[in-house]
């Protein structure tokens, strides 16, 4: 992916400084195991940041002790990836004749304070409705390569992509009108308007990557397939085999490998934000 020398965002906020001390979800497990964890219950994995209300959790300004190259990069690449974001969904929410709202991108390591509660590393990324903010900690990007099998700089936009997918839901006022109808079911159908929730913002990355191509020609040969193999290996049916040797299709809260791909690729053709309904279609 083409993105150094380019211009970062002004909505990165780093707290890496803060001290990880206190109770965090997840104690020493990894991303896959909390992952399966909440997948093995039935449970969307970003219901568990409403756990430990009480934990201590310190706030800084950057990094603790001597400072990482890597993470540095890792930091600046972000930002730009954030920013191709802003630029996108600004161009597209005004060609729908409204206004993006940015939200805030904030780094941390071990464990942090979010508005939906307090998350540790393990949760992996996420997207907070609350505060309005994704939230990283760029060790996961370590995980995504070695534990996942999907490296690459575009795989680590694609998951950056995702999670702001999920900030335009919320705009459009999607994400509530699905909570609103998961207190109305049983626990099946929740976890099924759960998958359809996670490909249609599957759907919006590729609508993303689609304008990024456009407008930054930010793609390089090999970045799609970085992003399909991403998207592959953080299916429902891939991560139960893995943890338990058989798929129970009741329980799954993201979609299958096939449908993460199938969904991003069409966002990626079409580019159309508007096409992506994923709550009105048979087959998903």
């Amino acid at each position: 992916m083409r993105w150094k020398d380019r211009e970062g965002s002004e909505n990165v906020e780093d707290r890496r400084r803060a001290s990880p001390g206190g109770m965090m979800i997840g104690g020493g497990l990894g991303t896959l195991a909390i992952i399966v964890i909440a997948l093995l219950l039935g449970i969307n994995p970003q219901q568990l940041l409403q756990q430990a209300p009480n934990a201590q959790v310190g706030r800084g300004n950057g990094p603790a002790g001597p400072v990482d190259p890597a993470q540095e990069e890792l930091k600046k690449f972000v930002s730009v990836v954030l920013r191709d974001t802003e630029d996108v969904w600004t161009k597209l929410f005004a060609q729908m004749g409204a206004r993006y709202e940015k939200p805030k991108l904030v780094i941390f390591t071990q464990n942090v304070r979010s508005g939906c509660g307090l998350a540790s590393a393990g949760m992996g990324p996420f997207y907070c409705p609350a505060d309005r903010s994704v939230y990283i900690d760029l060790a996961f990007y370590e995980e995504l390569k070695r534990k996942f099998k999907a490296p690459g700089d575009f795989a680590q936009a694609y998951v950056i992509a995702h999670e702001v997918g999920h900030h335009v839901q919320n705009l459009l006022g999607t994400s509530d009108r699905v909570h609103a109808m998961q207190q109305r079911v049983g626990k099946v159908e929740a976890n099924q308007l759960s998958v359809r929730l996670e490909l249609q913002a599957d759907y919006l990355a590729g609508v993303w990557a689609h304008h990024a191509q456009k407008m930054f020609n930010a793609l390089e040969p090999g970045d799609i397939d970085e992003a399909i193999n991403a998207a592959s290996a953080i299916g429902d049916d891939k991560l139960q085999e893995q943890a338990q040797g058989h798929v129970q299709p009741d329980l799954f809260t993201h979609g299958t490998s096939e449908q993460r791909i199938r969904w991003f690729k069409m966002g990626l053709q079409s580019g159309d934000p508007r096409r992506g309904d994923t709550f009105n279609t048979d087959r998903l």
